[in-house]
């Protein structure tokens, strides 16, 4: 048995694979379109379910919005939730573990999982009111919640002391099983795990067009013309493009998120620590990550210093030791986002071999065992584990 770190020990057990059935079709090949949790996540579970598996990255691997995530994964219920997406959350939530032992014990890296908790905080009185209504909903579903008084909090997290004898916190709650994941040791360790397996990786490669033909699809690329039994296009909010020059009927979003990164002699927190949008992420080895905020800002990904030095001033206010550093590195991404929050996931309308992952927003890292598993089992005909019409392509 290998085991995840959690700061509760807990030991995961792996599953046996051995009795999985093989492809639709021996020898299918697959290509997918996009290099980022979710491609890689796809291609590693597709490669193991006995496909072949290219996947094609525009630029590096490593590189995309994906490395760019806090990696904050808030709990949530598979056995009880009813929102399409909290179902989703909940599937990937019971899988990341899972996952996380079997990366480790097929490449040696750690991706960073840990069941550090999360803290959540209310400033005002419009974000107590707030907690209220997520409190009720953790304890419908069965997510376990703490509600804190101020002592239990500072025994907590003593560096919230000065925020709390200032008088400024309302309310807080602790979340036992949101879990913390390091977003470049994940990819690091799902590109290792898919070479491993045989999965072809091609770096610097654009595809601007997908022809579907009776036997094949088509993927048009400025190196010329690939080919494949089927195609998943996981590219993240740039799969705008590819969707419009291939005429699929749908759309993404690109939402700019900007992080700051610290590095101090130790963490601060031994929890995430949240407050809406905005949130502490405390690493083992001293590193702190402060975020985030939301910009339509079409396809821009550079910072900007009026969004960090927001984000910095948010940060000193919750904790005031923060202002005896410096950050160390500073970063943006674009998020996929679509117009009902919900992603796309499944078969592409009127085709049978161009599906689609993509549009997560801020869960893809999240979300992306959960997506994986069910677009390997529509590709591979099998009964899908939740509804997908929801996440249908071309919905209204």
């Amino acid at each position: 048995m290998v085991s995840v770190h959690s700061q509760d020990d807990v030991s995961v057990p792996l599953p046996d694979r051995s009795a999985e059935g093989g492809p639709i079709q021996s020898g299918s090949e697959i290509t997918i379109v996009g290099g980022g949790v979710v491609g890689l996540s796809v291609a590693w579970e597709a490669v193991r379910r006995g496909l072949r598996v290219t996947v094609l990255e525009k630029k590096t691997i490593g590189e995309g919005t994906s490395w760019t995530a806090a990696g904050i994964l808030p709990p949530a219920n598979w056995e009880t939730a009813t929102d399409p997406v909290d179902r989703l959350r909940g599937l990937s939530h019971s899988l990341h573990p899972v996952w996380a032992a079997e990366l480790l014990q097929a490449t040696g890296i750690d991706n960073g999982l840990r069941r550090c908790g999360g803290i959540y905080l209310a400033t005002s009185v419009g974000e107590a009111a707030a907690l209220v209504g997520l409190r009720a909903y953790w304890q419908e579903y069965d997510i376990a919640v703490e509600a804190l008084s101020m002592t239990e909090l500072v025994a907590l997290e003593p560096s919230l002391t000065s925020i709390v004898e200032a008088g400024r916190v309302k309310s807080a709650y602790r979340l036992p099983d949101e879990y913390q994941i390091r977003s470049p040791d994940h990819l690091a360790a799902l590109r290792a795990a898919c070479e491993l397996e045989g999965v072809e990786i091609v770096e610097s490669i654009c595809v601007d067009r997908l022809d579907e033909q009776p036997d094949h699809i088509g993927l048009q690329t400025a190196a010329g013309k690939r080919t494949a039994d089927a195609v998943v296009v996981t590219a993240g909010a740039w799969s705008s493009a590819l969707a419009k020059e291939s005429g699929f009927p749908f759309d993404i979003i690109p939402v700019r998120g900007q992080v700051l990164m610290y590095h101090l002699s130790e963490p601060p927190f031994r929890h995430v620590v949240n407050e809406g949008n905005r949130y502490f992420v405390p690493r083992e080895d001293g590193h702190l990550l402060i975020g985030s905020c939301e910009e339509e800002v079409g396809w821009t990904t550079e910072t900007t210093p009026s969004a960090l030095a927001e984000i910095q001033h948010w940060g000193e206010q919750v904790w005031p030791g923060l202002k005896s550093h410096a950050p160390m590195r500073s970063w943006a991404g674009l998020r996929p986002s679509t117009v009902d929050g919900f992603p796309y996931i499944g078969k592409v309308p009127q085709s049978r071999r161009t599906f689609v992952a993509t549009g997560h927003f801020r869960s893809g890292i999240h979300l992306s065992c959960g997506s994986a598993v069910l677009i390997v089992d529509a590709l591979m005909g099998e009964p899908p584990k939740m509804d997908l019409d929801p996440f249908r392509i071309g919905r209204g």
